[in-house]
């Protein structure tokens, strides 16, 4: 049986929309060809598409290193939420009932993606970011409830394509959450358009970074 795959990552450069606005992605020529082409890269934790480790959050959480591999390559499931997304949007349990009733019962162990449509506004930092007067964001993002729910089906991550899951709540409960119960968050994914909502796969690999709470990852479905 042959797989096909999809790029869910976002390339960084020095231009990708940043939680603070601010650049998080520097690249410097150190020798070009002579013999050979050698750069040095300068980013954020948080940068472009990436994993938060418990550790984000948790004091005593596992960190991006220690996250079992077997964690990392799991059955992926996409909600698709673009035709009621809007900047306030929250993705709540009846979603996941109706996604369900679909699509069978979420499995343990696997990645569960909200698809807002979010991924569309990435090349124009502004709107991704969509900050209001006071300086907060707003995007769609999960509910605390169904982050519970979630839990209850013994995933191993949420993901979405957005800058956080949390959206407009800046009490962050679905990090705490998630990231409380040992489990971990992708955020800025994209290309979700291009997956099924479920049977297919999902490598979540992000750079093996040791102590870190956040890191890059190159995220790929693969697909049947």
């Amino acid at each position: 049986m042959s797989t096909h795959q999809i790029d869910l990552t976002h390339t960084l450069n020095d231009k990708i929309p940043t939680w603070t606005g601010r650049c998080s992605f520097y690249t410097k020529v150190l020798a070009d060809y002579n013999p050979a082409k050698v750069m040095r890269y300068q980013m954020n934790s948080a940068s472009g598409t990436h994993m938060d480790a418990p550790a984000h959050f948790m004091p005593d959480g596992l960190t991006i290193e220690a996250i079992p591999i077997e964690n990392l390559i799991v059955p992926l499931y996409v909600i698709d939420v673009t035709q009621e997304a809007h900047p306030d949007f929250f993705l709540t349990p009846n979603h996941i009932a109706q996604f369900e009733k679909a699509h069978g019962k979420i499995a343990p162990n696997s990645f569960v993606v909200a698809y807002t449509g979010w991924q569309e506004r990435w090349s124009t930092p502004h709107l991704y970011r969509n900050v209001d007067s006071e300086g907060n964001g707003h995007y769609p993002g999960f509910s605390a409830e169904s982050a519970q729910l979630l839990l209850e089906r013994e995933i191993a991550g949420i993901g979405i394509d957005t800058l956080n899951p949390d959206g407009n709540n800046q009490e962050y409960p679905v990090h705490y959450a998630i990231l409380g119960a040992g489990k971990y968050i992708v955020e800025n994914l994209t290309n979700l358009d291009k997956v099924p909502a479920s049977g297919a796969q999902v490598a979540l690999l992000p750079l093996k970074i040791e102590g870190a709470p956040e890191a890059p990852i190159r995220a790929v479905a693969l697909l049947n």
